[in-house]
């Protein structure tokens, strides 16, 4: 329940926030230039409803997953442009109707539409905006990825109760603009200076959203320490949701977990034929691994349930790895498909792209091993890398079987200082160039020195909710680091070489990550596929560094950096 209420304060918080502020003209004059009391209602619904239409629509439908938050900003920018310029020439669209011999009734509609607010023009403008609000709230962002995947009612539940807070204190401030003309002759007369006037400002929202210079607005006021809503929403979510934390060595108790649970709502197998695990169930030890290709505490345990399946696949053993996605591409089956092939996984995969499977374990780790009896029950579960040997005893002891364990690489993960560090809105909060939690168009510049930990971008970016991709030619990414290992998790539709800096200088070949190729005597990363590529890598020891990549074109996904 804190967390609806959280969502209920912050719809009202939000609409103080720098990301909205540019576009209230546009309530407040939609609402003015209304004729019928219930043109701010309409408004505000159709808002309201446009942003769980839109959250809901972007986060379970696969068909949108590449098409950018810059996409729906166009739409709404040019829906409001025309708006506004029919506002501004009313003739010129009474000229158009009848050059394209629109039936009258047909030019009424249209005509009502545009220039007096009717039902479906306030329809219209309402829905246009949900897309653009949809950016500006850690507790939206809280809600997109983190609760919907979770449970979809509860977290609908949450979405609607934002929106409703959103949707309430807009429905006011729209009141105050119909007051303020109603009645007034001057504001009816659809060639008079107020509807012009309200056109043209129409006309200036519309091209700030065109441009991304409503996001640049929002960013000088965030850096001056304006309208900082931002802080008041992290601060009441720190309270009310305490972050979870565990560590590799962390024992988990199995009081919560007595019984198996079942694959639920699976996108796709990989490896084998669809089944279920009450198919195994008495006749299988079967060993529930959560995963996703990208992450590197994930990858790094690969060798070792490659090594079991090969030992103890004809000794009873099933392992049946659940590949829930972190990323947008990581639902992809090809992707999967590729990565299994990689990291030479034959075992049988099933995809969690809607999180079914992750919320019936009620999951909040990659990796996660739970192993199961021939009874059904969960006798063991280990959260993260490490206690390999206790885990493979574990297996021997349900097998009932003794052999020697797997003699693989033993060295201790060392405990990177550097934490996984994201470039999208939604969890970029050591971004320093910038303002974090932001969505939209941001120009940084990297100053030097460099903190430890604080993500730096330079040139132009294109900051999304999962990743930043770069929107221009030679932009760059600074990052300074403690750590044995760095890795990146990147995509770049049409490959691109990016160059790699350690210190200023080139990597030299012990340095060298095993994704990095040498040319002229620089040092290269060949982005391309959707995956976690490997940059740099010590003798044994973290190191403090500079790492700087300098991105040659514009079309770089950047998604996180994480450090081994």
């Amino acid at each position: 329940m804190a967390l609806l209420l959280i969502s209920f304060i912050a719809g009202v918080l939000t609409v103080l926030a720098p990301c909205v502020l540019p576009l209230l003209p546009i309530i407040i004059g939609g609402a003015a230039q209304g004729t019928k009391k219930r043109s701010p209602f309409l408004i505000t619904a159709s808002l309201a409803t446009s942003i769980v239409l839109f959250t809901l629509l972007l986060k379970f439908s696969t068909a949108f997953i590449d098409i950018p938050q810059e996409t729906w900003s166009i739409i709404s920018g040019v829906i409001i442009i025309v708006f506004g310029l029919i506002s501004i020439f009313p003739s010129t669209w009474d000229r158009i109707s009848l050059k394209l011999k629109l039936t009258a009734k047909s030019e009424e509609l249209l005509a009502e539409s545009a220039q007096k607010s009717s039902r479906w023009g306030d329809v219209l403008i309402g829905m246009s905006l949900g897309p653009v609000f949809s950016s500006c709230s850690p507790t939206y962002f809280l809600i997109l990825a983190t609760v919907l995947p979770r449970s979809l009612a509860e977290g609908t539940l949450y979405l609607i109760a934002y929106a409703l807070g959103l949707s309430l204190v807009l429905f006011l401030v729209s009141l105050l603009g119909q007051k303020f003309t109603r009645g007034a002759a001057w504001a009816a007369d659809p060639n008079g200076w107020f509807k012009r006037g309200l056109g043209i400002l129409f006309l200036i929202v519309g091209v700030f959203i065109l441009t991304g210079t409503d996001k640049k607005l929002q960013a000088y006021l965030l850096e001056k320490g304006y309208f900082n809503i931002t802080n008041v929403e992290q601060k009441l979510l720190e309270k009310a949701l305490p972050q979870e934390k565990a560590s590799d060595n962390e024992p988990v108790s199995m009081k919560n977990y007595p019984r198996y649970r079942e694959i639920a709502n699976p996108s796709g197998f990989v490896n084998t034929e669809p089944f279920q695990i009450a198919d195994l169930i008495g006749k299988k030890v079967i060993l529930v691994d959560f995963m996703t290709y990208s992450c590197i505490n994930c990858i790094r345990t690969f060798p070792y349930l490659n090594d079991w399946n090969d030992k103890y696949k004809d000794q009873g053993l099933v392992i049946v790895g659940i590949h829930t996605p972190e990323f947008a591409f990581e639902k992809k089956r090809e992707n999967v498909v590729e990565a299994m092939k990689k990291y030479g996984i034959t075992f049988p995969v099933v995809m969690d792209n809607d999180y079914g499977t992750w919320n019936a374990y009620q999951n909040s780790y990659w990796p996660r091993k739970y192993l199961i009896d021939l009874d059904g029950n969960i006798v063991y579960d280990h959260i993260g890398e490490g206690q390999y040997e206790e885990t493979e005893m574990k297996i021997q002891e349900l097998l009932k079987v003794k052999a020697k364990v797997s003699d693989l690489d033993k060295s201790d993960v060392l405990n990177s200082r550097s934490p996984e560090t994201y470039f999208g809105s939604a969890r970029n909060r050591t971004l320093v160039t910038s303002p974090t939690g932001v969505s939209g168009i941001a120009n940084g510049v990297i100053t030097k020195p460099l903190k430890l930990n604080a993500l730096s971008l330079g040139g132009t970016w294109d900051i999304q909710s999962d990743f930043a991709v770069s929107s221009a030619m030679q932009s760059q990414i600074a990052y300074r680091f403690d750590a044995s290992e760095v890795y990146f998790v990147a995509a770049s539709a049409e490959g691109q070489d990016v160059e790699v800096l350690l210190d200023g200088k080139s990597l030299t070949e012990q340095q060298a990550g095993e994704d990095i190729f040498f040319r002229d005597g620089k040092s290269y990363l060949r982005v391309q596929e959707e995956r976690l590529y490997s940059l740099f890598r010590s003798t044994g020891k973290n190191e403090s560094h500079d790492l700087e990549l300098i991105v040659p074109e514009a079309g770089l996904e950047a998604y996180t950096f994480t450090f081994g």
